[in-house]
């Protein structure tokens, strides 16, 4: 008797040789939770867990064929969007997802690394608002990332609000990033259903390579096996958390996420 065939997910994103960020960590979440992964290369870095150092973005339409190529072999049921690369992926991206309209689509909005190497100019950054967010699920920026988003708002609710205008379902934003001296942190989504959800944790000492990445490729995986918004987004929050508790020191820098239960 055959095997039953795994729900499957699709990541979009660029290639962290450290494995603690991007398709690799994609990859690795996927398989923990039970997913099958199939993957799009953007971008490929040169990067350790200290820093990002140089990016080549892959041609947009040798992103197209790819996409088109896997999406009429392969069915996902869920699809998460990372490091873009450049403004004329974002732009492909943007007429490449109206032909699949009941697709979740997960975005991570990679703008910059917290070594300090900008991904993202402001062209990249207005195409992003202009073309892609109202194909966009869910977005799942730290705090730092929606003010580059959102420069003009006052307050995170407001960011959020501008970003719900442009056309993305939700904004969940994640807070590692927000006072760092709070024995706490959260993340809150915002929907144009009720009030912000606000979900708590215990912050821990210091700080991570991947995180956003992990959370995001969590929050698409549940989202394939079937979980509605909310609870898959309660269950890769605390899946992530698990997976800092057990962060491996790999390198010189920041500890990565350990996505690998069978030793955790």
């Amino acid at each position: 008797m055959p095997a039953p065939t795994p729900p499957v997910a699709l990541f979009i994103g660029g290639h962290d040789p450290s494995g603690g960020a991007g398709l690799v960590a994609d990859i690795q979440t996927a398989s923990q939770l039970g997913i099958h992964p199939v993957s799009l290369v953007t971008a490929l870095t040169a990067q350790d867990t200290e820093n990002v150092y140089e990016m080549r973005p892959v041609p947009p339409d040798f992103l197209e064929t790819a996409f088109r190529r896997i999406l009429a072999d392969i069915t996902p049921r869920s699809l998460k969007i990372g490091l873009i690369g450049s403004p004329a992926l974002a732009q492909t991206l943007a007429q490449l997802l109206p032909g699949h309209p009941g697709l979740p689509v997960v975005f991570d909005p990679v703008l910059r690394a917290t070594g300090g190497f900008e991904f993202a100019q402001t062209e990249w950054i207005d195409s992003i608002r202009r073309e892609l967010l109202s194909h966009v699920t869910l977005i799942t920026p730290n705090h730092a990332e929606l003010a580059l988003l959102a420069p003009d708002a006052a307050t995170p609710r407001e960011a959020a609000r501008s970003l719900l205008d442009r056309g993305t379902q939700a904004v969940l934003v994640t807070g590692a990033d927000h006072e760092p001296g709070s024995p706490e942190v959260s993340a809150t989504l915002f929907t144009d259903s009720g009030p912000p959800r606000v979900w708590r944790d215990v912050r821990l000492p210091g700080s991570f390579h991947g995180t956003g990445c992990t959370l995001a490729a969590a929050i698409t995986s549940f989202l394939a096996r079937g979980f509605p918004l909310e609870p898959a987004i309660r269950a890769a929050l605390h899946w992530t958390h698990e997976t800092l508790l057990h962060a491996a020191t790999l390198g010189r820098g920041r500890p990565v996420p350990f996505r690998i239960s069978p030793f955790r």
